[in-house]
């Protein structure tokens, strides 16, 4: 396998520049998991280990937003078995999700649609968004039946029923990702090279990062943690303009 820590990169340390807003695409359970003898379910297990401590580190190092892509709309292709696994563990993990929103003052929220998942979880969804809504210390974010086009497709319904033209300000008020900062970074693991229906709007000038590790890799490596923000640190963003240029379309 390709090693990423072979290449020249930016000592390690904290770069200037950080990324406000950086989202994850976690690929490779699955095949995590078969390169270990392990049942493919474990993969997903293992993916969700360390999970809060990656939050933490990345909050503690100056990013604001942090968005997970769980279980997008063309999951549901998956088995039952492989489906219903996860639902439940997506229900305990939210479980304690609540109980770190409390103790690190941090916001969860979760965007897709709810009306497939179990009742069960869609509750949660609901209790864990609810009661960290006031809290100040970032953001984290579940794309949990999410797609990105059908997220367009639903907010530009939602601007005809209003009857009035929109600016590209004001369409965005109907996005379900609406009030979330811009996204900075992407990064996908398990060396695959697509956005796959994630966040479409919001990636419109993200830098894109696509390292070989799966994603129960990235999640409880410190090393890869600081390898992405070497990485983003070193890129740069023009928006369009010259070399000082930045994007006055970004949020405050």
């Amino acid at each position: 396998m390709f090693n990423i820590f072979k290449k020249k990169s930016v000592e390690s340390k904290v770069p200037v520049k950080i990324p406000q807003h950086i989202a994850f695409i976690c690929d490779g359970n699955r095949r995590w998991a078969e390169m270990r003898g392990l049942p493919p379910l474990m993969g997903h297990k293992a993916g969700i280990a360390n999970f809060e401590n990656l939050v933490d580190w990345f909050i503690e190092r100056g990013v604001s937003t942090i968005t997970f892509f769980l279980f997008s709309t063309e999951n549901w292709n998956r088995t039952k078995e492989e489906i219903d696994f996860l639902m439940d563990l997506f229900y305990s993990e939210m479980k304690k999700n609540l109980k770190h929103a409390l103790e690190k003052n941090l916001r969860y929220r979760v965007i897709g649609t709810r009306d497939r998942l179990p009742k069960k979880l869609a509750d949660m969804c609901d209790k864990l968004e609810s009661e960290s809504a006031e809290n100040t210390g970032g953001t984290v974010v579940f794309a949990l039946n999410y797609g990105g086009q059908d997220e367009i497709v639903n907010a530009v319904n939602d601007a005809i029923a209003e009857g009035k033209p929109v600016t590209r300000e004001t369409f965005e008020t109907f996005l379900d990702t609406g009030e979330l900062l811009p996204i900075d970074l992407m990064v996908r693991t398990s060396n695959e090279f697509r956005i796959s229906n994630f966040l479409l709007w919001k990636l419109a000038y993200a830098e894109l990062l696509f390292i070989p590790e799966h994603w129960p890799d990235l999640v409880k490596s410190e090393k890869l943690w600081q390898f992405t923000l070497d990485e983003y640190a070193k890129r740069n963003r023009r928006f369009g303009g010259g070399k000082k240029a930045n994007y006055s379309g970004r949020k405050k």
